[in-house]
C-alpha cells in the first residue's frame, strides 16, 4: 500500500461523519449537475432536521437530482443559492423559497472568491490514481477552481467509479482533501431530445454559415442536434465549448471533428463540463483528445477569441426590435440562467472569422391558447436582458437569419421583421414607426 493509499484509507469515512465537518453558518460550494455529492448533501440535510446544523447556504446550479436539502420542511434553515436554475430548483426559486445569483459562467469562480466566503467545497470525483490525484471528470465547471482558489476550511470529495477521469487542469490531490466518501451511483443521463421541423430549418440556416475548420460551441437540444446533422459534410471542425455533448461525439465518429485545424490548443477538445448520455461520459474518460478546464479559463472571452472561426450557438426566449435578447426568464420568473451565453457571444466576436447565433422559434402559444410573437417591439415587462443590443450578432428563427451586429435601428428592424412570423410583421413595423425606429 502506497503512502497515498494510506492517506486515502485514513480520510475515508461515511457521509454522516463527513457532514459533521460542516458548521452552522457555513457556505457550501458544489459544482454543476453530476458534480454535486448526493450522499453528503443528504447527510447535511439530516443534520439540519436533527437541529444539529442551521443557517447553511448551498451554492450550486444545473441540478439534475432532487436532494433532501431542497425539501420544503428545511426552508428557512438552509438557503439554496442557484447560479443556473433547472427543473429541480425552478419552483423553489420562483416561489422565493430558494434564491438565484445572476452570474456569467466565465466569472463564476471569481464571483465566489471575490464576493463571498466559502467554508466547505464538496464535489464528485473519479477514483484516485496511483499518484494520489482525483479528477473532477465531467464537472470541472466552477467547483474545482472555486475550491482551489477560495482556500475553504474543508474540501470533501465523493468518489464515484462512474465519474470519468479526464485530462486537463481539473485535479485534486488526496493531501488537499479533508474527507473522502464513496458513492458509486450511475451518472445522470439526458433523455433523447426530438428534432422538429422548426429545429431543422434553424439548424440548416446556421450550418450553412459554418465553414470547414470552424471551432464549435453548440449546446444541447433539438436545434443543436439538427445543426450537427447538417454538418456531416464539413471537415476538420474543432471544439471549444463550456459543455461537451453527445452530438459532438457523433460528429467525431463521422470524421467531422478532428481539431486538426485549431490554431489555439490544436488537436484538443476543450470543455468545462459534459452533460449527456453514457456514450459521452465513456468517450471523455481517459481520452487524451479531451481536456477539461475551469469555466474561468474556458469561458473567458479573451481565451474563446483565440480560436479562429469560433461558432457559438445558444437559445434565447425573446428579442426586441433594438436587438436586446432575453434568454433566462419568463417575465420576472427565473427559468434558467445567464450561463456562458454572453461569454461566448463576446468571445466569438473576438475570434477571427467567428460568429455567434442566438436562436428562437418565431412564435409561442400562451396559456390562453393564443399565438404570440417572440420577436417583440420591446421586451416583456420584468424579463431580464441576457445579451445586450451592443453585443448581439446573428438572430435565427425558422424564417431566416438576421444580422444585427454594428447595424443601426432601421436596419435592425428590417432584419428582425424579416425573420418574424409573417402574421406579426405588420404589427412589428407599426410599432417600430411608433417608437421612431423607422420613418
Amino acid at each position: 500500500m502506497s503512502r497515498f493509499d494510506e492517506m486515502y484509507k485514513q480520510k475515508l469515512t461515511t457521509a454522516e461523519e463527513a457532514a459533521k465537518l460542516i458548521n452552522s453558518g457555513d457556505t457550501l460550494l458544489a459544482p454543476l449537475s453530476n458534480g454535486q455529492p448526493l450522499t453528503l448533501v443528504n447527510a447535511a440535510a439530516q443534520r439540519i432536521r436533527n437541529d444539529d446544523l442551521r443557517d447553511i447556504t448551498y451554492v450550486s446550479g444545473v441540478d439534475v437530482r432532487w436532494f433532501d436539502l431542497y425539501h420544503p420542511d428545511l426552508v428557512g434553515k438552509v438557503l439554496i443559492d442557484s447560479g443556473f436554475v433547472s427543473i429541480v430548483t425552478r419552483h423553489g426559486v420562483g416561489e422565493g423559497l430558494f434564491t438565484y445569483t445572476p452570474c456569467r459562467l466565465g466569472q463564476a469562480v471569481d464571483m465566489v472568491n471575490r464576493c463571498r466566503s466559502v467554508q466547505v467545497a464538496c464535489m464528485v470525483v473519479s477514483p484516485m490514481d496511483r499518484h494520489g490525484f482525483f479528477s473532477t471528470g465531467c464537472n470541472v465547471d466552477w467547483g474545482w477552481e472555486g475550491a482551489k482558489l477560495n482556500n475553504p476550511r474543508e474540501i470533501i470529495v465523493e468518489v464515484n467509479e462512474n465519474m470519468p477521469r479526464t485530462y486537463g487542469t481539473n485535479h485534486l490531490h488526496i493531501s488537499e482533501v479533508s474527507a473522502v466518501i464513496e458513492n458509486h451511483i450511475p451518472l445522470f443521463e439526458l433523455p433523447p431530445i426530438p428534432i422538429n421541423d422548426k429545429d431543422e430549418k434553424i439548424g440548416r440556416f446556421i450550418a450553412d454559415m459554418i465553414e470547414d475548420g470552424s471551432c464549435i460551441q453548440i449546446g444541447i437540444g433539438g436545434m443543436p442536434n439538427a445543426i450537427a446533422n447538417f454538418l456531416l459534410d464539413r471537415k476538420d471542425l474543432g471544439v471549444h465549448s463550456e459543455m461537451l455533448t453527445d452530438s459532438m461525439v457523433d460528429l467525431y465518429e463521422a470524421g467531422v471533428i478532428t481539431c486538426n485545424k485549431k490554431n489555439f490548443m490544436p488537436y484538443k477538445w476543450v470543455g468545462s463540463f459534459a452533460l449527456g448520455t453514457k456514450k459521452l461520459y465513456d468517450f471523455i474518460d481517459e481520452n487524451p483528445l479531451v481536456e477539461m478546464h475551469s469555466t474561468r479559463f474556458v469561458n473567458d472571452p479573451y481565451i474563446i477569441g483565440k480560436n479562429d472561426k469560433l461558432i457559438s450557438v445558444n437559445a434565447t426566449v425573446e428579442v426586441d426590435l433594438s436587438g436586446q435578447a432575453a434568454s433566462e426568464s419568463i417575465g420576472s420568473m427565473q427559468y434558467s440562467g445567464t450561463g456562458g451565453q454572453l461569454d461566448f457571444v463576446q468571445g466569438a466576436w473576438r475570434s477571427r472569422g467567428g460568429k455567434s447565433f442566438l436562436t428562437l422559434y418565431s412564435t409561442y402559444t400562451d396559456k390562453n391558447g393564443e399565438e404570440k410573437s417572440k420577436i417583440v417591439p420591446t421586451l416583456s415587462p420584468g424579463i431580464f436582458t441576457t445579451v445586450s443590443r451592443t453585443d448581439i450578432e446573428y438572430v435565427v428563427t425558422e424564417y431566416g437569419v438576421a444580422n444585427l451586429k454594428g447595424q443601426n435601428l432601421r436596419t435592425r428592424v428590417k432584419e428582425l421583421v424579416s425573420i418574424a412570423h409573417p402574421d406579426f410583421r405588420p404589427m412589428l413595423e407599426w410599432e417600430a414607426r411608433k417608437m421612431n425606429y423607422i420613418p
